[in-house]
């Protein structure tokens, strides 16, 4: 329903606001993995993926949204003869995901160009995302002795995320309800078969990480749940959504960038305990937002503010990091000399 005019976003950032979920997983996610993934596969035409999302977020912001659907989608197909790339170089289970995932974001996007309003995009999106973080996950283990089975589990799963999504075309309530349980049997899956459970007990930056991904997964979860009680009725909508791209998405981002960012950047993010902090404002302004919210529109508004001053908070700390290691870097002056 559209808004009164007295109501309508005007600006930069009230566009930024109705357009968020486009702009946060294409405009933003799409653009750092097609970075990280550019630099992975030193090829030229890799750059056109995330030089697209970016200019596709930009156009967004600009109320633009035919051109920004049109340069996603053009983002998502460079994407997808990237992830070809690294298939032929490493025929491998996880890179196979990757590709999955690219084809994920592309169909995501074509529907969003097709139809911008339609909502059948997102499971999508989502997929693209969840089966990316799957990939990683997967590589990152793949020398961890697992049960018979398990990575044909996993296989199972993520095919029915993608039949959910598929359904959700036709059926948002039978895709809904397939695609939330494929998204709960995930979190127990990772919670199980996931090195973080191991590496939690490490010290330093491997249980700051294993904290990160084993929240994640309890959000994940939560998000699962809350996905197929949506598509039975329930007005769960708020916490599928940001369960899952907050607490599951965002928490992987900060378990993972201390070990991607200096790969892309080429910069140390020396670890501290003050990677908590955004990590702890992240949880609990979730919790505001999805719990203390869920019948109260101004804790969930609250809840939102806090969702973005945690992501704030985290991109200053990692900054801070790259900071202090720029500062231990430079040369130290030769002391005066004597008389």
């Amino acid at each position: 329903m559209p808004l009164p005019q007295a109501m309508a976003p005007t600006g930069w950032a009230g566009h930024a606001a109705v357009a968020h979920g486009a702009l946060m997983v294409c405009g933003f996610m799409g653009t750092v993995i097609g970075i990280e993934r550019a630099v992975a596969v030193k090829r030229l035409f890799a750059w056109l993926a995330p030089a697209a999302s970016g200019a596709g977020g930009l156009c967004l912001m600009a109320a633009q949204t035919s051109v920004a659907a049109g340069l996603l989608s053009i983002a998502a197909a460079v994407f997808v003869g990237v992830n070809l790339v690294v298939v032929q170089r490493q025929r491998a289970a996880h890179t196979a995901l990757l590709l999955a995932g690219a084809l994920a974001w592309l169909v995501g996007c074509l529907l969003f160009w097709h139809q911008p309003g339609n909502t059948a995009c997102l499971p999508w999106w989502f997929a693209f995302l969840v089966m990316t973080i799957a990939a990683e996950r997967l590589e990152m283990t793949r020398l961890m002795r697992r049960r018979p089975g398990a990575q044909l589990a996993l296989g199972v799963l993520l095919i029915a995320l993608v039949a959910g999504a598929s359904v959700t075309i036709f059926s948002a309530s039978t895709g809904g309800v397939l695609y939330g349980l494929s998204l709960l049997l995930l979190a127990l899956w990772l919670g199980v078969f996931d090195i973080a459970r191991r590496t939690v007990a490490a010290p330093g930056l491997p249980r700051y990480m294993a904290v990160c991904l084993l929240g994640g997964y309890a959000w994940l979860a939560l998000a699962g749940i809350a996905w197929v009680a949506t598509a039975l009725g329930w007005p769960l909508r708020d916490a599928a959504l940001h369960a899952l791209g907050l607490g599951f998405i965002v928490s992987m981002i900060m378990g993972h960038a201390p070990v991607i960012l200096p790969a892309i950047a080429r910069i140390k993010l020396p670890f501290s305990r003050l990677f908590y902090l955004p990590l702890l404002a992240l949880h609990l302004s979730l919790v505001v937002r999805l719990f203390a919210g869920l019948h109260d529109l101004t804790w969930r508004g609250n809840g939102a503010l806090l969702n973005a001053v945690a992501i704030g908070l985290f991109a200053a700390t990692m900054a801070g990091a790259a900071l202090r290691w720029k500062l231990r870097a430079l040369p130290k002056s030769p002391p005066p000399k004597q008389g």
